[in-house]
């Protein structure tokens, strides 16, 4: 067991290195086409989640500027007052807007669910991009630790609750979720809050982002036939707030070498315009094309078969009805 932790850390350093950096960009958009990015999405809704700032703030304005009518989803009214503006003053379109959502709470996201539901619209794209790395262990006011309230339960709940919303927009509907590299170093467990004597926010968040990789298998495995489709991705490692706040001895290491939050969102935005029969829904994706979702010799790939009973615990904790 050891070995096999010591082995995923080490692989994985190697190979976020030579692909997840700036340079790893710049060589993979050698084969990117230019014209996959003009598509326009004029009077699709989309909402995105943790949108104020960083790749979500670089995804909505990219959405907003392909004609998108864009609900920046953002826990703090100020600051997602002032990326609205922004963004409209950046992209000319005046269809954007705030939704104030604190994505660590389910009762705030069933409150901002209803929202959308009495606008008696259908939701095209739902891009769970709200992440978060708390470095020490607190929990929220529902009794949830912090890291896996944003990242895994939150992104269920928003998820689920949409559903319905996605439904109306098929065949075009898509959920695009933002996972991390920092998936490959963990396989999925049944310890989702991390019930372990000695916290380690950083395992916790790669744990958090392996479970939202095996929830995008699950949700296309179950609603196959609905035409919603579903889509993980990576960004790559990005110069973006988060990642200055909650890893600052990495930020300072790789500065210089990281990409930019436009570099980080280009494939959550190239998802989010692609023809659906281009795309596999199910798939985890970075820069643009399938990525595997496992290192060799990991160890990762056998931990999904856990994924059901992990599904049927988050429909309890977010009380939500199959």
């Amino acid at each position: 067991m050891f070995l096999q932790k010591a082995w995923r850390t080490a692989a994985f350093g190697v190979f976020g290195y030579l692909n997840f950096t700036k340079s790893g960009f710049i060589e993979h958009s050698k084969k990117f086409k230019e014209d996959e990015m003009k598509i326009r999405i004029d009077g699709k809704n989309c909402v995105v989640t943790g949108a104020n700032s960083g790749i979500g703030y670089a995804v909505a304005e990219a959405l907003a500027s392909s004609g998108g009518n864009v609900y920046m989803v953002c826990r703090n009214k100020e600051r997602g007052e002032a990326a609205v503006s922004k963004v409209q003053s950046a992209t000319g379109n005046q269809n954007v807007y705030l939704e104030v959502c604190d994505l660590s709470s389910i009762s705030d996201i069933k409150s901002c669910a209803s929202r959308f539901y009495s606008k008696e619209q259908p939701v095209h794209m739902l891009v769970n991009n709200a992440g978060l790395i708390d470095n020490n262990r607190t929990t929220t006011p529902e009794g949830l630790e912090m890291n896996f309230a944003v990242n895994v339960a939150g992104t269920f709940c928003i998820t689920e609750l949409m559903l319905p919303l996605l439904e109306k927009a098929t065949p075009d509907a898509r959920v695009i979720t933002v996972s991390s590299g920092g998936m490959y170093t963990s396989p999925l467990t049944a310890d989702l809050q991390f019930s372990e004597s000695k916290f380690d926010g950083v395992l916790q968040y790669a744990r958090n982002k392996r479970v939202q990789v095996a929830l995008t298998e699950k949700w296309a495995e179950l609603h196959k036939n609905k035409g919603i489709g579903f889509y993980s991705m990576h960004p790559g490692w990005a110069e973006t707030p988060g990642v200055a706040q909650s890893l600052p001895d990495f930020s300072e290491r790789m500065s210089g070498k990281l990409r930019t939050s436009e570099e980080g969102a280009d494939t959550i935005v190239w998802l989010a315009l692609q023809l659906k029969e281009k795309l596999v829904s199910g798939s985890f994706y970075f820069d643009r094309a399938e990525a595997p979702k496992h290192l060799p010799f990991a160890g990762t790939s056998g931990s999904h078969g856990i994924i059901d009973s992990i599904v049927d615990r988050l429909y309890s904790l977010c009380d939500l009805s199959k």
